[in-house]
């Protein structure tokens, strides 16, 4: 498994507050929720990216 590098967040309090829920919703920490998200994030970006160099 890859190393985790720690590293400090800087978040609106409102926002954190939701992310906090929607962790609790789906039985993940905070910082997996964090994590997930930001995982999905990239996928998405990486298939939008492929579809764009496909349709040049």
């Amino acid at each position: 498994m890859a190393e985790k590098k720690a590293f400090v967040l800087r978040i609106n309090p409102d926002m954190l507050k939701e992310v906090e829920l929607w962790a609790a919703d789906e039985f993940r920490s905070t910082n997996g929720q964090i994590e997930f998200l930001l995982q999905e994030a990239l996928k998405a970006r990486k298939k939008n990216a492929k579809k764009k160099k496909d349709t040049e």
